[in-house]
């Protein structure tokens, strides 16, 4: 008999956590989840999933318009918020219970409670009071919107959770940030017929990006009449008069909105996890610090995804969980492969890339070829629309190896993950020019840039 009352307990119902405790559970494992609010976590419940949703429904105002210059006449169109709603939840219910029934299938046993470590092999269940041991411990508790609390002002706005259960959809509304979330929730609203006015602190947004990718976006997006204002923060925000919100801004602005939206990054959710009592340590914004097995300094705690701060990545997660598997239960010690993850922004248009952009290219590598294509896509011909395609490959010019594919148009993020296997084989631009390209396509750029743009030496544009 067991010393221990579970092989595995994993705290955190996220897909990190549900994918590992689903996987030690089929190899026969005694293991059990436990999830304080639903089974899904920030993706499913309150991210990835519901995001690409409303990005859809954004998306229609723009098919309508272009469905005329091929000859359709569209009548008058009208959105209801509230039918949105309705039927995101009705498919996060949905996702919910089939994470619901995978784990149950599996053997998992499944806790609907709050958990705290009070030991390297104890953990408390708030809501039953009842104590447990297990000989390992996974914590895949993710992460948590910022709140900005030193701002002035701070519990008048939304942050991304809310933006997915408003009562009522905005006439206008103001984000900040300058990542991810601000950036695809700025082209949503817009694209909903909601006034949109972005508000970032840097010089551009979207920072960690190719440069080509992010002024490509900037430009489109103010073109579409979303306002954006760079090298500007919040001072404060408070209620005026007439019970809208208005924000000022260090540079003497005071912006209107029915919402202000923070967006400005995520932390490690591990406040109250008890992590002082199981002595597992933290980094500066609360991450739990781990080795190249996901093991923190305690031996039978591991953490995986975004609670580890390494790569907040839904994909990154269940990868990392499967390779603890791996290593706890198949005898295969396996660590996560961080290297050359494929990723997208869903705004409008989208960008999908892989590898490195030409900025950091350039510090890494004496030499580089530049590949850029900017043109306009097949499909604004006929709809009028000025948006444009942009495609580029960053070469290293000695060994002729792929180092960064980027692309800003439609569908750039199924582009990503097929060139993410591209890079990841390691293929030289010569292996693009021997592939025969599929016409009509956007896509066919890729493979029909023989001579490059330009060169970078020693980090100068040559």
């Amino acid at each position: 008999m067991s010393e221990f009352d579970y092989d595995l307990f994993v705290i955190g119902g996220g897909s990190g956590g549900v994918r590992a405790a689903r996987l030690a559970a089929a190899l026969g494992k005694k293991v059990a989840i436990v999830e304080e609010y639903r089974l899904g976590g920030t993706c499913v419940i309150r991210g990835c999933v519901p995001k690409k949703l409303f990005v859809y429904a954004s998306q229609f105002s723009e098919h309508f318009e272009d469905a005329r210059g091929y000859g359709w006449t569209v009548g008058k169109s009208e959105f209801d918020w509230t039918t949105l709603i309705a039927n995101k939840d009705r498919e996060i219910e949905r996702l919910e219970g089939l994470y619901h029934r995978g784990l149950e299938n599996a053997g998992a046993e499944i806790i609907a409670s709050r958990a705290e470590l009070t030991g390297p092999n104890s953990i408390h269940i708030k809501a039953t009071g009842q104590d447990v041991t297990a000989r390992h411990i996974l914590i895949a508790v993710g992460g948590k919107p910022n709140p900005h609390a030193s701002l002035p002002g701070h519990e008048l706005c939304i942050k991304s959770n809310e933006a997915f259960h408003l009562d009522t959809l905005p006439k206008a509304i103001i984000i900040a940030g300058g990542g991810y979330i601000a950036v695809e929730f700025a082209n949503i609203f817009h694209g909903l017929g909601v006034e949109t006015t972005l508000i970032y602190r840097g010089k551009e947004i979207l920072s960690r990006f190719d440069m080509d990718m992010r002024r490509g976006l900037h430009a489109a997006m103010e073109e579409k009449g979303i306002r954006i204002l760079c090298h500007e923060i919040f001072e404060r925000i408070e209620r005026g008069a007439d019970g809208r919100l208005v924000a000022h801004t260090n540079n003497g602005k005071s912006l209107v909105a029915d919402q202000v939206m923070l967006a400005l990054g995520r932390d490690p959710n591990t406040d109250g996890l008890g992590l002082e009592a199981a002595g597992v340590e933290t980094g500066p914004k609360g991450e739990i610090l781990v080795d190249e097995y996901s093991r923190s300094n305690v031996e039978s705690i591991y953490a995986v995804g975004d609670v580890t701060n390494r790569v907040e990545l839904t994909p990154v997660a269940i990868h990392e969980s499967m390779c603890l598997i791996d290593t706890l239960y198949r005898d295969r010690p396996t660590s996560p492969d961080h290297d050359l993850i494929a990723t997208a922004v869903f705004s409008q248009p989208e960008i999908g890339t892989v590898g490195l952009s030409e900025d950091d290219a350039s510090k890494k590598f004496d030499e580089l070829e530049i590949y850029r294509a900017e043109f306009r896509p097949m499909k604004a011909t006929l709809s009028g629309r000025s948006e444009k395609t942009i495609m580029k490959l960053v070469v290293n010019a000695e060994d002729r190896k792929v180092l960064g594919a980027h692309i800003l148009g439609h569908d750039a993020g199924e582009l990503a993950q097929i060139l993410g296997i591209v890079l990841k084989a390691g293929c030289t631009k010569d292996d693009f020019d021997r592939t025969m390209a599929v016409h009509p396509t956007a896509s066919e750029e890729l493979v029909t840039m023989y001579q490059p743009s330009y060169r970078i030496k020693g980090g100068e544009r040559v």
